[in-house]
């Protein structure tokens, strides 16, 4: 096994997973309050997917965030074919029944290997790690959440967050981020690039976006590589 200085970790797709229940949940719940078009409700459901796939898009084109509330916005818009009456939302509220739904519906660890991999690099007490996330539907905030109730937090000695950096991977500055926050953590001393490896699923944003850094990186899932392909 290779062992690595620091581990930085994608989290969709990368850790965990949604939960099925929830986006389920989530259409129906925007299907009975926002639908004054009265769309079919698995068409709420293709809204959902298009917004999200657009903003992901976006994201990672400008490197910026577009966030939650905006795109929630954007999904009632198209519901009521692209109607901007949008005075009589309370957004904050609106986000507090989805961050409920998030919490009622938890995602779930990606694979068997997920806890045993984080278990087994932080043991020996000499590796750091971190977590880098882009966010869309669901940001930051209720994602540390969501780490405490599977009980994945004590793994991590940091989680950065692209709706409270306002970065989005594979924007190299979320990059540059993550190791100012590991010299900082080990008191300014930052290893050496080919000591670090970013771990994720999606080629562009973590892949070639961790690559411009320099550092060491490896692609798992959506390639049918596991996890613990790191402990080999």
């Amino acid at each position: 096994m290779i062992r690595y200085q620091h581990y930085s970790f994608d989290l969709w797709l990368t850790l965990i997973k949604s939960n099925p229940l929830f986006k389920q949940e989530r259409t129906r719940f925007f299907y009975n309050h926002f639908n004054l078009s009265q769309k079919p409700l698995e068409e709420v459901g293709r809204i959902f997917r298009r917004v999200d796939l657009m903003c992901n898009a976006i994201n990672e084109k400008t490197g910026g965030n577009i966030d939650a509330e905006e795109m929630y916005l954007m999904v009632i818009n198209e519901i009521n074919d692209y109607s901007n009456n949008f005075g009589e939302i309370d957004l904050a509220q609106l986000y507090q029944d989805m961050e409920a739904l998030v919490l009622r519906h938890l995602p779930v660890v990606y694979c068997s290997a997920t806890v045993k991999v984080l278990q087994q690099i932080r043991e020996p007490g000499n590796s750091t790690v971190s977590l880098l996330s882009n966010t869309a539907f669901i940001k930051g905030s209720t994602l540390r959440r969501v780490l405490q109730e599977l009980e994945l937090d004590r793994y991590f000695d940091f989680l950065l967050f692209s709706d409270e950096t306002g970065m989005s991977k594979p924007n190299e500055k979320m990059f540059r981020l993550m190791l100012e926050q590991v010299a900082n953590l080990r008191k300014n001393a930052c290893p050496p690039l080919n000591n670090i490896i970013h771990i994720g699923d999606n080629e562009r944003a973590d892949i070639q976006g961790a690559q411009v850094t320099g550092i060491r990186t490896l692609l798992i899932n959506s390639n049918h590589q596991c996890i613990s392909s790191l402990l080999n």
